[in-house]
């Protein structure tokens, strides 16, 4: 399916001369009901509304922390982001649960608190976090923030958003003791957000004025200022700029889209990423009354279909790039995607996430788009569904394939397979890399990433032992490691898929450097689906020289097993067995331990991981190596 030239000015081509026309003037946009419509919010369920309430408790004796010079410094000092980014999301998270329990109460009793929030984020030097402000134009090495140069980043973003909803939700009561409150929040919404993103072209993300491929940050960061300008800018004249403004940069995020609808982010950041497009259109649908409306655009269906496409089972998904293995999708906003595109597939996936995950969990506690989904609840637990567990997919752009046995069911062997390029946002340099599960649990696995530092988008990203290829599940050829470059990628990619074979092949030499010696490495992965289910792996390859320093890695979270020459067994905790067997007449066996000490890490695979090489016995310089993994 070729979408170019349909993808490009999507909106501007469409909309953008008739903005005044199609767009709810500011006196008449009431997307949610505000705080004294008591008869709308005593219609959600009982259930939301003692969670929020019981979370808005929670904090009524809350004591709002200091943030300081030296905190912001402490990025400069030690690359560390957790301890600067508590505080500050400590103060959100709280702000945000009683603003919504005093939604859900509305007698008044959450709103000095809420005041004490609105004022402590609105002394805050800069709602920008010390990791971004070294991107800003006027940054200082030591991220002491310079109050003159009001960039816009994702938390900066955030933080608009919810200062402009809780302004939205609250007015009258607020204004009935003070009105200075919402004057603060209008002040410092016009000097913060609303003045810098109509004067500035300049920020990366917009898109605007460089080449650079878009990513999450652009629809994230504009779902949350078009929310914004909607619900607080009282000139309509000024709406519409930035309404325009928004279509323009998106437009550039939407001509980056992979044709396929893959997010080479990883799946872990489809939320903010197709989500945070699905935000912005979904904006435009309710602020026009259906009018502009992009849900039947191939590629707007297929940026929500990619979700799926990468399920494997339960919180399992495919983690290629800084993805995470284990996490829990955006349920609500998954459903309302599928709703409307039409899309059942995505729906079923949604209410099962729901269902398994309810109340949805998320370190981002987005209120414009929170809000809607409390009057879905009912519509999405209505009938009991089971994910959709496509048998096959093939993403030819971002080159993902995923395959499982049968269609409908997590039993039996999953395989997913990347080619591509290791320029990708949030790239590994992972060019033939390979995950293997089995009834839906991991046994090959992509490891992840661990926590953010200064280091993981720096020019040291690939010193991180996380990235490197020689942790992921492809050769090492010489004691040479893939490199990071867009020049560094597969080739000869070609997939096919049928009932009993779903196969892909490429070669990957292209992803080394040329000290490496490789002159090709076809690798192919045949994934038989007959009566006796086994994925076969093949690699073929030819060196300009002779050598034994050639290894196939493998990484497992189950100690492996290694039974005789030519067999691995992994065995997990619950029982469940997976065999590999591999030419012991060609290859000897071994493992070593990895010890994780992230945190992160260590939520998803306990505290050990395995690395399985698989190394040459004797030196060759072509030859056929065979893999064979079933249960």
């Amino acid at each position: 399916m070729n979408l170019k030239g349909r993808v490009n000015n999507m909106l501007v081509e469409r909309y953008a001369n008739d903005i005044s026309r199609l767009i709810t003037a500011y006196g008449n946009y009431h997307p949610y009901p505000k705080v004294e419509n008591r008869e709308i919010w005593d219609l959600i369920p009982s259930s939301i509304q003692k969670h929020w309430i019981s979370k808005g408790e929670t904090h009524l004796g809350f004591s709002w922390p200091a943030i300081t010079a030296v905190d912001y410094m402490e990025y400069s000092k030690n690359g560390n982001v957790v301890r600067f980014q508590n505080k500050y999301e400590e103060r959100r998270i709280a702000l945000t649960s009683l603003v919504l329990a005093e939604c859900m109460e509305g007698a008044g009793r959450f709103t000095d608190q809420i005041m004490n929030g609105i004022w402590t984020i609105c002394e805050e030097s800069s709602w920008v976090i010390p990791a971004h402000m070294v991107i800003s134009k006027a940054s200082s090495s030591d991220c002491i923030p310079n109050i003159s140069d009001q960039y816009i980043d994702l938390f900066a973003s955030e933080t608009a958003s919810l200062m402009a909803t809780t302004h939205y939700l609250l007015q009258k009561p607020l204004d009935a003791v003070s009105p200075n409150i919402c004057g603060r929040i209008r002040m410092e919404m016009k000097r913060r957000i609303f003045d810098p993103y109509l004067e500035r072209n300049d920020l990366w993300w917009m898109g605007l004025q460089t080449n650079r491929k878009m990513n999450n940050w652009n629809p994230w960061i504009n779902s949350n200022c078009l929310s914004a300008f909607l619900l607080l800018e009282r000139s309509d004249e000024r709406r519409y700029r930035a309404i325009e403004k928004v279509m323009r940069t998106l437009d550039r995020y939407i001509g980056d889209c992979s044709t396929d609808g893959g997010c080479d982010e990883g799946p872990v950041y489809w939320d903010r990423a197709g989500g945070a497009l699905f935000d912005c259109l979904e904006l435009f649908y309710e602020a026009s009354q259906g009018k502009m409306n992009l849900y039947n655009e191939p590629l707007i269906k297929e940026i929500g279909r990619y979700l799926y496409r990468v399920h494997i089972d339960d919180t399992n998904f495919v983690n290629f790039a800084d993805s995470s293995a284990k996490f829990e999708i955006a349920a609500d906003i998954a459903y309302r995607y599928g709703f409307r595109i039409g899309d059942r597939q995505l729906i079923r996936l949604a209410s099962s996430a729901y269902q398994t995950n309810k109340p949805p969990l998320s370190r981002w506690l987005t209120l414009h788009r929170m809000i809607p989904s409390f009057f879905l609840d009912d519509k999405i637990i209505g009938k009991k569904e089971t994910p959709p567990f496509v048998r096959d997919a093939w993403l030819n752009s971002i080159q993902v394939m995923t395959a499982r046995e049968q269609e409908g069911s997590s039993r039996g062997l999953y395989l997913a397979v990347k080619g591509g390029h290791n320029d990708e946002s949030h790239n590994h340099n992972d060019i033939g890399h390979f995950l293997v599960y089995s009834d839906g649990s991991p046994f090959l696995i992509d490891i992840g990433v661990e926590t953010y530092t200064a280091k993981t988008f720096s020019l040291q990203r690939y010193e991180i032992w996380t990235m490197k290829s020689a942790y992921h599940n492809v050769p090492l050829v010489n004691g040479i490691q893939q490199q990071a470059g867009s020049a560094f990628k597969a080739s000869e990619v070609s997939y096919r898929s049928e009932d009993e074979l779903a196969q892909i092949s490429m070669n990957i030499a292209g992803s080394y450097p040329q000290e490496s010696g490789l002159g090709t490495w076809k690798r192919t992965f045949n994934f038989h689906r007959n009566e006796e289910a086994y994925i076969e792996i093949v690699d073929d390859f030819e060196l300009s020289q002779e050598t034994d320093a050639i290894q196939l890695n493998l990484i497992t979270p189950d100690m492996p097993q290694i039974e005789n020459t030519g067999t691995i067994l992994l065995r997990n905790a619950a029982g469940e067995q997976l065999r590999i067997d591999y030419d012991g007449s060609q290859l000897i066996a071994y493992f070593e331990e990895i010890t994780l000490t992230d945190e992160k890490l260590q939520v998803v695979w306990g505290e050990f991981l395995y690395r399985i090489t698989l190394k040459a016995k004797f030196p060759v310089n072509a030859s056929v190596w065979t893999m064979n993994i079933r249960k």
